[in-house]
């Protein structure tokens, strides 16, 4: 009997060890004058914070993953708990802290930012968000230990902040970034600025989804006060189907795009101590084209990098249990991250 009982006890043990253990989301509310403006954009700003299995119960310093959502999207990520517990369970990574700052507009999304009428989107994340985190959470502050991931219009920011801030992050995994390059339906020769010429309202430019990134394109980078109802410039435009480049504002465009600044941030890159993008090859000619020149750019620059194309579309397996996030890139930062 006492034998039987001692095996007993010590199945229990041995389950209760390898079971599972949970993480938690949080939600915190950030106040930036960075981000105060006229045109009605919060200036307080949702954040949620992924805090890993065992947080509450020990004293233990974490690395932090920025991660930045897409075009549309918000901060609202509970979902992604069981995914992160499971690649900290299965040991893809090891214990680590995610942080979801809201980046959503009137217009869609910031585009990670800083726009002269909307808010400084960029300084807010660069400087309010990772010093609040810094501050309240018990991170590694150290850019050593800080990367920067994100999604499409996600994945454009995590560049566009790393490459700006190499102080504060060391590591990049853009997944399948968005807004790199004029090609496709960013460009003249589709129909977007066709319809964006026709629209003569807001709600007409954001009926078609090309139409309403346009806009958000134009509130980031080119906004203009005096430009009603836009409130901003585009860079090509038609009249009579007649094409006219507007080469000033065609000009701040590609100063925001990544493609272009390749050798102007040069010195910033190498800054970085790793740097990957994918993309799935059926996302589009719009995302595969703008990622393969954006990485031969960097290789011709002679910028270290990782690219990959996988068969997948823009959206497809990145937020399961086996898909993109657990199984490629939260390793890449367990391999790169300080921890």
């Amino acid at each position: 009997m006492k034998k039987t009982c001692f095996i007993l006890i010590l199945g229990l043990i041995y389950c209760y060890g390898v079971q599972a253990q949970n993480g938690m989301m949080v939600v915190d509310t950030i106040h930036s004058k960075h981000l105060e403006n006229e045109f009605g954009e919060p200036e307080s700003r949702p954040v949620s914070v992924y805090l890993p299995p065992g947080y509450t119960e020990n004293k233990q310093q974490y690395p932090v993953i920025y991660f930045l959502h897409g075009f549309n999207g918000d901060h609202k990520m509970d979902f992604m708990v069981d995914v992160l517990d499971y690649a900290i369970n299965q040991k893809r990574i090891r214990p680590f802290i995610m942080v979801f700052p809201n980046h959503k507009t009137a217009y869609g999304g910031s585009f990670y930012t800083n726009s002269a009428l909307y808010g400084n989107f960029e300084d807010f994340t660069a400087y309010d968000v990772v010093a609040h985190i810094d501050t309240k959470y018990r991170t590694i502050p150290a850019k050593e230990s800080r990367g920067i991931t994100g999604h499409s219009m996600g994945g454009y920011g995590a560049i566009q902040l790393a490459v700006h801030h190499p102080d504060l992050f060391s590591t990049i995994y853009a997944i399948s970034p968005g807004a790199l390059a004029i090609v496709r339906e960013y460009g003249p020769n589709s129909n977007t600025f066709k319809e964006v010429s026709a629209s003569k309202t807001v709600e007409e430019l954001q009926a078609t989804y090309f139409g309403g990134v346009m806009l958000a394109f134009g509130r980031s980078w080119s906004p203009n006060k005096d430009k009603a109802p836009f409130y901003c410039d585009f860079p090509f435009s038609y009249e009579n189907n007649e094409l006219t480049v507007h080469q000033e504002v065609l000009k701040k465009w590609q100063s925001a795009m990544p493609y272009y600044t390749v050798e102007k941030d040069l010195e910033n890159y190498q800054k970085l101590k790793a740097i990957k993008l994918d993309w799935g090859r059926n996302a589009g000619d719009r995302f595969t084209i703008q990622c393969s020149m954006y990485s031969q750019r960097l290789e011709n620059a002679g910028i270290t990098h990782f690219a990959e194309e996988y068969i997948g579309t823009h959206v497809s397996d990145i937020y399961t249990k086996k898909g993109r996030i657990p199984q490629q890139v939260l390793p890449f930062f367990d391999e790169y991250l300080n921890f």
